[in-house]
C-alpha cells in the first residue's frame, strides 16, 4: 500500500494519505468525511482503483488549469489558500481541528466550508476539485437550429442597427431556412424558440454594449464598484479640480453681450466639498489653471476685500496648496505646462475617461454653486435647463451683469455653501440676505420695480390681491410693454 493510492474495499473507495508501520491514514471518497487512521489488519482484502473510476463514480470532471477562466482560476487559488495551512496537520485530529477553527475565524467562513474544501482536495489531490460542481460540468452541445439562432442574434440583433427580435428572426429565416427560390423550408424554429434562446443566453451588459456602444455603457450603465472618492482622498490635502461653463450670460462695460464665462474650482475631497478656491475666466485652459493656483495660495481675506466683501479668516481659511491634485483627462491637465507643478512636490492623478463618479465631490460643488444663485439671477441672463429647446426664452436678452458682478456672486455662494455645511444658522441667514440685496441691486439696474409692476398687473386683470405669488406674471407684463 502506497501513499496517494486509491483502494476499493467493501464497495467504498479510499485514498491513502499516509502510511506508518502498522497503520494507514485513509479518507472515504464516497462519504467525503475527515480522514481516519486504520490498522492494516482491519482493512483486510482490497482492490486497486484508478482515478478514472473515481471520477466516474463520483460524477466529477476535473478541468485543466489552462482551460479555466481568469475568474475561476482566481477562485480556485483563493480556496486552496484557505486549506494550505491545514495540510501539515492532517494526521493529528486535535491539531487539525484547531487549525480549521483558526482558519475559519481568520477568513470569516463556516468551519464546515473549510472541511468541505479540505475533503475535496484530499480526495482528488487536485486544486481543480475545489471548483463547484456546476462550474466543472460540460455544457450540452448546441443543436443545428440553436447554432443558427445564435448566428442570427449576433449578426442581426446585437448590432448598432438596433433591429428588433422579430426583424432578426425574419432575417434568419431568409438566410438559413429558405431554398434557392426563396421558399420557406418545411422545418424551421418558431419565433417562440428564437425568443426563448435569446432570453436564456443574453446578458444586460452584452446587449447594451453591442447595441449602444461601449461609451454609452461606461457613461450611463456601468455598475459603480469600489470606494469611489475615498480611493483618492484617504486624508486631508487631496484636491479635486475641474472646469465648467457657467449658466449665465455676461456683458461688458458698454452693455454688449460677451458670452458665458468658465468657472474652474478646486475642492478638498476629504472635507466633502470645501472649495479651496476658484478662477473665473472667459476661456479655460492653462491660463485658468494659472489663475487658480495663484488664488489658492492667496490670502482670502485680502482677496474678498478687493470685491468689497469683508470676512474673517476662519470663514475661508485656505491658503496652501494640496499635496495631491486629482483631475480628469482634459488636455490642460495633461499638458507639460501644468505638470511643472510636480516640481513643488505635488502629485498629479489623472482619472480614467468616463468616470465622473470618482470626482463626484467637485461635480456636486458646481451644481450647488450654480443652483444657489439661480433664484436671484433668473431674470439677469441665467441659463435654465430648457435653453435651446422649442419655445424657450432667449436668455441672452436678460444679460446685465459684468464679470466683476458675477465674481462677487461666486464668492458669496462659496461662503454661503460652506456655512450651510457647518450648520451656522445665523451666518447662513446673513449671506442669504446679502444675496437678496445683491438681487435687488441688479433689479434696480434694469429699472424694474416689483411692487409697482404688481399694482399694474392687478389693476389690469381686475382681480383682488391673492396670497399666491403672481410676480412672474407681473414681470412678464413689464417686459412686454416696457417702461412707461
Amino acid at each position: 500500500m502506497e501513499k496517494n493510492q486509491l483502494i476499493k474495499n467493501h464497495g467504498t473507495i479510499y485514498r491513502v494519505l499516509a502510511v506508518e508501520e502498522d497503520e494507514v491514514l485513509l479518507i472515504d471518497c464516497m462519504k467525503k468525511i475527515m480522514p481516519k487512521w486504520y490498522r492494516l489488519n482491519e482493512i483486510g482484502v482490497y482492490e486497486i482503483c484508478t482515478e478514472n473510476e473515481l471520477m466516474e463514480i463520483t460524477e466529477t470532471i476535473l478541468v485543466e488549469e489552462q482551460d479555466m477562466s481568469p475568474k475561476t482560476h482566481q477562485m480556485v487559488h483563493k480556496r486552496f489558500t484557505v486549506i494550505a495551512g491545514i495540510l501539515p496537520f492532517i494526521g493529528d485530529d486535535r491539531l487539525r481541528t484547531e487549525a480549521i477553527k483558526r482558519v475559519a475565524e481568520e477568513k470569516k467562513i463556516c468551519m464546515q466550508t473549510v472541511r468541505n474544501y479540505l475533503c475535496q482536495y484530499l480526495i482528488f489531490q487536485n486544486m481543480a476539485a475545489l471548483i463547484s460542481k456546476k462550474r466543472g460540468r460540460v455544457d450540452r452541445e448546441l443543436t443545428e437550429d440553436e447554432k443558427n439562432i445564435r448566428w442570427a442574434l449576433n449578426k442581426f440583433y446585437f448590432t448598432r442597427h438596433k433591429n428588433s427580435l422579430k426583424t432578426a428572426y425574419t432575417y434568419m429565416l431568409k438566410e438559413r431556412y429558405c431554398d434557392a427560390e426563396g421558399n420557406l423550408l418545411p422545418h424551421y424554429p418558431s419565433y417562440n424558440q428564437f425568443r426563448y434562446f435569446h432570453s436564456k443566453y443574453k446578458t444586460q451588459q452584452n446587449t447594451i454594449i453591442s447595441r449602444n456602444g461601449i461609451k454609452d455603457y461606461q457613461r450611463n450603465h456601468r455598475p459603480l464598484l469600489g470606494d469611489g472618492v475615498q480611493e483618492f482622498a484617504p486624508n486631508v490635502g487631496t484636491g479635486m479640480i475641474d472646469s465648467t461653463i457657467c449658466d449665465i450670460y455676461l456683458v461688458d462695460k458698454s452693455g454688449n453681450l460677451v458670452g458665458r464665462p468658465v468657472l474652474t474650482i478646486i475642492t478638498d475631497s476629504y472635507s466633502n466639498g470645501f472649495v479651496m478656491d476658484y478662477a473665473l475666466t472667459w476661456e479655460g485652459g492653462t491660463y485658468s489653471l494659472r489663475d487658480l493656483m495663484l488664488n489658492v495660495i492667496a490670502d482670502k481675506v485680502e482677496w474678498c476685500k478687493k470685491f468689497g466683501i469683508l470676512i474673517k479668516r476662519e470663514q475661508w481659511d485656505s491658503n496652501q496648496m494640496p499635496s495631491v491634485i486629482v483631475s480628469d483627462m482634459g488636455s490642460e491637465y495633461k499638458s507639460a505646462t501644468f505638470s511643472q507643478i510636480t516640481e513643488l512636490g505635488i502629485t498629479l492623478v489623472n482619472l480614467p475617461p468616463l468616470r465622473p463618479e470618482l470626482k463626484s465631490i467637485v461635480e456636486k460643488s458646481f451644481q450647488l454653486l450654480q443652483e444657489s444663485v439661480k433664484p436671484y439671477l433668473m431674470d439677469h441672463g441665467y441659463v435654465d435647463k430648457d435653453a435651446g429647446k422649442r419655445l424657450a426664452p432667449d436668455y441672452r436678452k436678460g444679460a446685465c451683469l459684468m464679470m466683476e458682478d458675477y465674481e462677487k456672486v461666486v464668492i458669496r455662494s462659496i461662503l454661503y455653501i460652506k456655512l450651510i455645511d457647518e450648520e451656522e444658522g445665523h451666518m447662513w441667514q446673513y449671506y442669504r440676505e446679502q444675496l437678496l440685496k445683491l438681487a435687488d441691486h441688479f433689479s434696480e439696474q434694469i429699472d424694474y420695480n416689483y411692487d409697482e409692476q404688481m399694482k399694474k398687473y392687478l389693476k389690469k386683470v381686475g382681480k383682488k390681491e391673492r396670497n399666491d405669488d403672481v410676480g412672474e406674471d407681473a414681470m412678464a407684463l413689464a417686459v412686454k410693454h416696457g417702461k412707461r
